[in-house]
């Protein structure tokens, strides 16, 4: 009887193959997700390497997953900014998927150098967050709110010499305007839905409510308290638990998350502005984050062309106790745990949150049920006055 030989895995279409009458060839594929792949691939007229992202195959009759798709191409065409991924071209394949032609990156997302290196110090970890602070303030002025940041959506490479340059990525779960879409588009955007990755949702995309700039804001305070802590701001095990807590509990303060690591004092109070549970709380552009952050950080090239000079004022505070850098040989405890399975993009109509009471869920919105009460309440006792006052005047 023979030996049965090991099933080898199918080749990949792409691989070697020309698109658009012969402008790109598909060299290897360097990504996969639910929603599509990723290839590096050749522009020889160009003299360039370009990354493809493609929609899959079977995906190209969803009429929702194809909106989509069109959504984030349509949402990072209209974005210049240095630290946003440069989308070069967009559209359908002659076979009727749809592809984004990107440029392409070389280096690492932030979540692998947190896994492989562990914690960031402040020094390199504050630079390249003013970057992405500088991404998304022009998202931001476009009436684009990004939906999902993560580690794995920040990319680290080397542009013009200079290192820990971060590109921001991934624009698929973006809110556009009606205007920024094409006709015939689905809008993904309904409250009550919850998209994004649960680790990182602000209290208000957890419960599906209506999201602005601010959402992302605390998504990005919440990849800094991991880049700096190796850990979330939360002890959780499953997603659901994530959704909670960012909905019900207050974060673990900075300096209680790592036995014997410590930070300034000022620095998570910063954060912990940006972690507010009520949107009005929170710092009211990504720019003013960015300031507020600077002042903890060394300013690098990178970082001074990402944001316009602060203002005088901007820097009150002056840090102290600055964490020295980790080396590689840091101990098991200041690396990030396990892999984090995860980490997946949700989609659901009104979650179950498991045993949080109605009033705990509503907590961002009860305080000013509230004091929305004590106005009307005011305003009612303030007219039977005023109509006691007539009555007695037309009486005499």
């Amino acid at each position: 009887m023979s030996e049965a030989k090991p099933k080898e895995r199918p080749r990949d279409r792409y691989i070697g193959r020309e698109i658009l009458d012969g402008q790109f060839r598909i060299i290897k594929k360097i990504g996969t997700g639910g929603m599509g792949s990723v290839y590096k691939a050749e522009q020889p007229d160009m003299n360039r390497m370009v990354a493809v992202k493609i929609l899959h195959a079977k995906l190209k009759n969803r009429r929702d997953l194809v909106s989509r798709f069109r959504r984030e191409a349509r949402a990072m065409s209209h974005l210049t900014h240095p630290n946003t991924v440069k989308v070069f071209m967009y559209g359908e394949l002659e076979t009727g998927e749809l592809y984004i032609v990107m440029e392409y990156l070389e280096g690492r997302n932030l979540n692998q150098i947190v896994r492989r290196q562990g914690p960031l110090p402040l020094e390199r970890a504050i630079p390249v967050l003013v970057q992405v602070c500088g991404a998304l303030q022009e998202a931001h002025d476009k009436g684009i709110v990004h939906r999902d940041l993560k580690p794995e959506n920040i990319f680290l490479t080397t542009s013009g010499g200079m290192t820990d340059f971060a590109k921001v990525l991934d624009f698929g779960l973006a809110k556009v305007t009606e205007r920024e879409l094409r006709p015939g588009s689905i809008m993904l955007t309904q409250e009550g839905m919850v998209f994004g990755t649960p680790e990182f949702m602000s209290p208000e995309q957890a419960q599906g409510m209506k999201l602005d700039r601010r959402s992302d804001i605390y998504s990005l305070a919440t990849i800094l308290y991991e880049a700096l802590t190796g850990k979330l701001p939360f002890d959780a095990r499953t997603s659901m638990e994530f959704i909670q807590l960012h909905v019900t509990k207050p974060p673990i303060p900075l300096n209680e998350r790592v036995e014997g690591k410590t930070f300034p004092e000022g620095l998570w109070r910063v954060i912990d502005k940006a972690l507010a549970k009520e949107v009005d709380d929170r710092y009211e552009t990504a720019v003013e984050f960015a300031n507020a952050l600077r002042v903890f950080g060394p300013s690098t090239e990178a970082s001074q062309a990402a944001l316009p000079a602060p203002p005088p004022d901007a820097a009150t505070e002056t840090p102290t106790n600055r964490v020295p850098p980790v080396e590689d040989n840091e101990p098991p405890t200041q690396r990030v745990p396990r892999k984090r399975n995860q980490l997946k993009t949700v989609e659901m109509s009104n979650p179950d949150l498991g045993d949080v009471p109605k009033e705990a869920l509503d907590g961002a919105r009860r305080d000013g049920g509230q004091r929305h009460l004590l106005i009307v309440s005011a305003i009612s006792v303030i007219a039977g006055i005023v109509i006691a006052i007539l009555a007695l005047r037309l009486l005499s």
